[in-house]
């Protein structure tokens, strides 16, 4: 009960859920986050998720039928839930992998064709020592996925890096070594194949691999990352009169954003808050760049040869299509989420910095304006959920996948699911127990 008060000091809409499926099965918590979402009212939300819906329709174009993609954006429009938190690694990767999983349960349960995860792809190919996207957990050994050298791993970012093709040698000595008959397969069913960048690798990968693993095709992964975001933030910069536009770029309002932004950080919660760049990361030379905001641009800090983008709806907007410039995580999250009210399901920081996010953007708001007070009633309730590491098996994939049937992985573990619950699987919330920024909030606030 105490974990739960700390917990509701900043997102109470979380405490809620896992207090209704406490004793219940964790698929039917799942089931529960992957519930219907009140439609958009006001005219930011509704524009916001227009925008979202016209951009989801090309992505999901990319690997669906035109039927299959109506169906999809239908049942989106009425179950608007994003998997976020998951990394951009090979579902071989355990946290990443269990999420999956439970982004996989929410959707079955509910009787969904389909379901999305978003990719964090701005993180560098090789994060620490022999970990990252550049490397394939085996679970005794790592393999270098795409044979980089590890000089080359470290100085480069997932959607960024490329073309890349897999390192055939090595994955086909895993073979001789490894009861790999579960994923082997699929990853040099693509040997041959050049992938634009990491990223496009790892999601088209990801996607073969969920195919074989469930070959009834019961709900497909639907993967996107920050480049989708960005695409949806061009859209907004589209308008001056968008609320984004107004925040961004009209200095009066974007001197009250950054005020609430400051606030945040200097409060109680602000170490949920990320914040590494100005609005937007920088792309250049294969890496995700830090950016500050000095004199109307967008600047590499003590770079004098790096970017230098000017602040304004047309520059910014077509540095976003072009590639060169991504949101940073309070902009993705306003435009995949926040706005067009999509709900949320991520880690442990993320159910923080969410309900942060959420509150910058109300403290942002001028109501005053009809359409941005309606907005913010309409913000008064959160689309925020706890989903990372809820399942959180401590064998490698390779051993969870080892005595499960070949094709039909994912129902069989669907069936174990459906019979633990989520006390029992979250070890009565141990892993909130032991993260460490809960626990100061919990000694900050004496709870």
């Amino acid at each position: 009960m105490e974990l739960l008060a700390v917990l509701s000091l900043l997102c109470p809409e979380v405490v809620r859920d896992v207090e209704q499926n406490w004793n219940a099965p964790v698929s039917e918590y799942a089931r529960h986050l992957w519930r219907p979402v009140a439609r958009p009212a006001s005219g930011p939300a509704i524009a916001a998720r227009s925008i979202l819906l016209d951009i989801l329709h090309q992505r999901l174009g990319l690997s669906m039928q035109p039927e299959e993609v109506g169906r999809a954006l239908q049942e989106f429009d009425h179950r608007p839930v994003i998997q976020s938190g998951l990394h951009c690694l090979l579902l071989m990767d355990r946290i990443t992998f269990d999420a999956l999983l439970f982004a996989w349960l929410g959707a079955v349960e509910n009787g969904l064709s389909a379901f999305v995860g978003f990719m964090g792809t701005t993180m560098t190919m090789e994060t620490v020592g022999r970990e990252g996207p550049g490397w394939l957990d085996v679970g005794d050994d790592k393999v270098n996925l795409f044979g980089m050298g590890r000089h080359k791993l470290c100085r480069k970012s997932a959607c960024a890096a490329g073309p890349v093709t897999l390192n055939k040698r090595a994955l086909e000595a895993v073979g001789d070594e490894t009861d790999a008959s579960r994923w082997l397969g699929t990853l040099l069913a693509s040997q041959d194949k050049v992938f634009g960048t990491a990223a496009d690798a790892l999601t088209a990968l990801n996607e073969d691999l969920v195919a074989n693993w469930d070959r009834s095709g019961m709900a497909l992964p639907v993967f996107i990352d920050e480049r989708l975001a960005a695409s949806a933030m061009a859209r907004h910069l589209e308008y001056d009169g968008s609320l984004l536009c107004k925040l961004l770029i009209e200095p009066a309002r974007r001197q009250r954003l950054e005020h609430a932004l400051q606030e945040a950080a200097s409060g109680p919660f602000g170490r949920f808050l990320p914040n590494a760049t100005a609005y937007f990361w920088g792309i250049r030379e294969e890496r995700v760049r830090k950016l500050v905001l000095e004199n109307g641009y967008l600047i590499e800090p003590d770079r004098q040869h790096g970017l230098s983008i000017p602040f304004d709806r047309p520059h910014l907007k077509q540095a976003l299509l072009d590639g060169v410039l991504l949101p940073d995580l309070f902009l993705t999250f306003l435009v995949l989420a926040i706005l067009p009210r999509v709900r949320v399901v991520g880690g442990l920081r993320q159910i923080g910095y969410v309900a942060l996010f959420h509150s910058i953007l109300l403290a942002a708001l001028d109501e005053d304006a009809p359409e941005e007070r309606d907005l913010a009633t309409e913000l008064q309730v959160r689309e925020n959920a706890w989903g990372m590491q809820v399942i959180d098996e401590k064998s490698s994939v390779r051993e969870q996948l080892a005595g499960l049937p070949a094709g039909a992985l994912f129902p069989d573990l669907l069936r174990q699911y459906r019979l633990r619950t989520f006390a029992e699987m979250t070890d009565d919330l141990k892993l909130v127990r032991e993260n460490a920024r809960w626990r100061k909030i919990g000694r900050a606030f004496s709870i």
